[in-house]
């Protein structure tokens, strides 16, 4: 179910293993986790993706802030996605 504004629930405790390629465009309306470039990361609730911007919201570790970047800055992401087998 899509959601529209952010999150009512803090990110996972655990961090997602970083995959070894991805797509922000995959990921909208899910939890995501972002490793940018300049060795930054973080959770972030993407709600949009459009060429060369990425938009939604971030986590601070204590609630969602909207927040957008350049989509060249990232260098992989991890989605998660639930699945028939996992609730997440």
């Amino acid at each position: 179910m899509r959601q529209y504004g952010p999150p009512t629930s803090p990110p996972p405790t655990v961090i997602p293993p970083k995959p070894s390629y991805s797509y922000i465009i995959d990921c909208l309306y899910y939890y995501t986790y972002v490793w940018l470039k300049n060795g930054r990361q973080f959770w972030f609730y993407p709600t949009s993706v459009e060429y060369g911007a990425v938009a939604g919201y971030r986590w601070t570790g204590s609630y969602w802030t909207f927040y957008g970047f350049d989509s060249r800055l990232i260098d992989e992401v991890a989605c998660l996605v639930p699945t028939p087998y996992r609730n997440l």
